[in-house]
């Protein structure tokens, strides 16, 4: 009987997930793997969400006849050793591109090429690829939006593809133990993990999608889909959330995603350098400016509230998240990159790419073609908390 290895990453699901489907296309017995690496340093709440994801992609794996089986250690030396141990012809995974998932998927390939195992890597993370569109004036990657998005308005979707009816491991495979659910030191209020929580969530979002571009910046009404959590993990495919929701300008938020994964593959370095060619960067160093910063306490009403939201809840509305890091690097003119390491430290969604890209694109130092933009506090706060009742919520 064939065997294949599925290395599950940040694709946390079964439904429309690629290299599962494959997995059981092409073979009578399937391990389903997730490797929990030591040398991550994951902050609290993303801890609690990965082991609920995990639980939740057990329990289904479980009612369609398989497992999660669930290591730790090194990622490669893991999913080589249960490959060995199982029989398997090969392993499948959904392809990444941050620094870290790149170097683990070149050492994968060269541990599996050592260990005569087939490797196949699987499009699941974004819509569109890195490296599918290339700029019609040259480069690897696009730099402004705006063209990107009128190209990959035409790219042809992969297909969408079915949740497996049963998944069989191979006999007297030790599963292992998932991770404790119960974490300290994290936000009260965080959304639940995994495809179940996921799943409802956009039940509910589709419902109301169509007023979404009108309401997506209402601080108080909160009608953003709050669905940026479960991509991250991969607990939704964003191919089948693309075809599912019935809304232009949340489409357009996907394309803002793909295209700051284009970005950080064509510039690894994202996170820690400044993208804009010839930027030059004078930050001040105030460490009691950036404390008020993090706490939500700068006395600027719309700024703190953001911040305590991030505090409280693991996420921040996006236009709260333009305004507070606009406050951080033009008003405050500290460093960006401390305002990106704040908010990975708490934000549920905090992928390289995303995070890192637009804290990039509102210090000025990425891709916004106006560098000098600046988000004015109180005019935000006019604009899009006219009643103060996104204030009032944060700062009772």
């Amino acid at each position: 009987m064939r065997t294949a290895v599925v290395l599950f990453t940040r694709d946390l699901r079964l439904r429309d997930n690629p290299a599962l489907h494959a997995a059981c296309a092409a073979a009578e017995r399937v391990v389903p793997l997730f490797v929990l690496d030591p040398r991550i340093r994951s902050s609290p709440n993303r801890r609690r969400f990965l082991a609920e994801c995990l639980a939740d992609l057990r329990e289904s794996l479980r009612a369609r006849g398989g497992d999660l089986v669930v290591r730790h250690g090194d990622p490669v030396e893991q999913a080589v050793k249960v490959a060995r141990e199982v029989g398997a012809f090969g392993i499948g995974l959904a392809a990444d591109h941050s620094a870290y998932a790149a170097a683990r998927q070149r050492r994968l390939a060269e541990a599996c090429d050592g260990e005569r195992l087939a490797l196949r890597l699987f499009d699941g993370v974004t819509v569109v690829p890195p490296g599918a569109l290339k700029p019609t004036g040259g480069g690897d990657h696009y730099r402004v939006f705006t063209p990107y998005w009128r190209a990959w308005q035409g790219v042809r979707r992969r297909e969408v593809v079915g949740t497996p009816r049963r998944v069989t491991l191979p006999d007297g495979l030790t599963v292992g133990r998932l991770p404790a659910a119960a974490v300290t030191g994290g936000s009260p209020d965080v959304v639940p993990g995994g495809e179940s929580a996921a799943r409802e969530r956009l039940s509910a979002f589709r419902r109301r999608a169509g007023g979404y571009a009108e309401g997506h910046d209402d601080l108080a009404g909160d009608r953003t889909s709050r669905l940026s959590p479960y991509l991250h993990f991969g607990c939704l495919s964003p191919v089948s959330l693309e075809s599912t929701v019935d809304s232009p300008e949340f489409v357009r938020q996907l394309c803002w995603r793909d295209f700051y994964h284009q970005v950080l593959a064509g510039f690894p370095e994202l996170p820690r350098r400044a993208y804009r060619r010839g930027t030059t960067e004078r930050w001040r160093y105030d460490e009691a400016a950036l404390d008020a910063w993090k706490e939500g306490r700068t006395g600027v009403s719309i700024v703190d509230a953001g911040m305590r939201q991030l505090l409280a809840e693991g996420f921040m509305h996006n236009r709260a998240r333009l305004v507070t890091a606009s406050y951080l690097t033009k008003h405050l003119e500290l460093d960006w990159r401390e305002g990106a390491a704040w908010f990975a430290r708490w934000l549920l969604d905090a992928d390289v790419a995303n995070n890192w890209g637009n804290w990039q694109w509102v210090a000025g130092t990425g891709n916004d073609t106006r560098p000098h933009r600046r988000f004015n506090p109180e005019r935000q706060a006019r604009r899009f908390d006219p009643d103060g009742g996104y204030r009032e919520r944060y700062l009772r």
